[in-house]
């Protein structure tokens, strides 16, 4: 029996870049991790040391901005595609994912990320892009309450 030379899987594990200072972000990262993962999810700070060592070619200033997910095999997804991605990666929304890939649900999938956007935007206030998490101010918060 031979060994297949393409993977039956298109990634094997992801990497989610998320603002480790955005309540929004922090608290959908404490959502995915208890979600149960066919796909490994890592969550990392965007903009950190440790985002900055994994994946050096990034523009890390553009992870900051917006949702940034890596793939195992080099894949990076952002904006909607990245929340699909990350909802593929668990066990209850993949059916969901697979719908919101769709021209049906594309811009249901846009709209969900705009409206995050903007309350986000809200949230943080004028000035906040201009940080940086060079000096390692990007910790990874504990979980609410």
């Amino acid at each position: 029996m031979s060994t297949p030379t393409h993977p039956t899987t298109p990634v094997g594990r992801l990497t989610v870049l998320y603002d480790a200072d955005c309540p929004l972000c922090v608290h959908l990262r404490h959502w995915l991790l208890r979600q149960r993962q066919l796909v490994p999810l890592d969550l990392v700070p965007a903009g950190s040391q440790q985002a900055r060592l994994l994946f050096p070619a990034l523009d890390h200033a553009a992870t900051l901005r917006e949702i940034t997910v890596v793939g195992d095999r080099g894949q990076v997804y952002r904006e909607a595609s990245a929340w699909i991605v990350c909802l593929w990666a668990l066990a209850e929304h993949r059916p969901k994912a697979h719908w919101l890939a769709t021209p049906a649900g594309q811009p249901f999938a846009r709209v969900t990320v705009l409206a995050a956007a903007k309350w986000r935007e809200a949230l943080k206030g004028p000035g906040a892009d201009d940080r940086s998490c060079e000096d390692g101010h990007c910790e990874v918060p504990g979980p609410p309450g």
